[in-house]
């Protein structure tokens, strides 16, 4: 079934600096969680793949689009969904931009062509 995120959670997920995503497989078991960033665009969570399309974890999400997520003091189950428009993608790349401006080296790849293909909305599963 599939929730909304509650302010609580959007506040603490999307504050955190770091992300653990675990993808599932297609047996059902989860991956080895890996860590990453992630973004809050209005009500939704973003999440894309620092080595664009040829990262394990992307590669195996785009298998299942199921997985579970721990941040910000949560942890969640999630359903990926793949997210294409370009206005919102601009959205997204200034929300990186923004929240890890510290990191100014690593933001760039963030929100290169190849990582703007593996943009990923996190939907809360229940």
């Amino acid at each position: 079934m599939i929730a909304t995120w509650s302010k609580n959670e959007l506040d603490k997920i999307g504050g955190a600096d770091e992300l653990h995503i675990a993808p599932r497989r297609r047996d059902g078991t989860l991956r080895r969680p890996v860590t990453i960033w992630v973004v809050r665009v209005g009500d939704d969570l973003y999440v894309r793949s620092w080595r664009g399309p040829g990262g394990t974890w992307f590669r195996s999400a785009q298998k299942t689009h199921e997985g579970h997520i721990r941040a910000g003091g949560l942890a969640k189950d999630v359903i990926f969904v793949e997210e294409t428009n370009p206005a919102l993608n601009d959205q997204i790349d200034a929300a990186y931009r923004t929240k890890y401006r510290h990191y100014a080296t690593y933001v760039p790849p963030m929100v290169s062509p190849e990582a703007r293909a593996t943009t990923l909305k996190l939907v809360p599963r229940t």
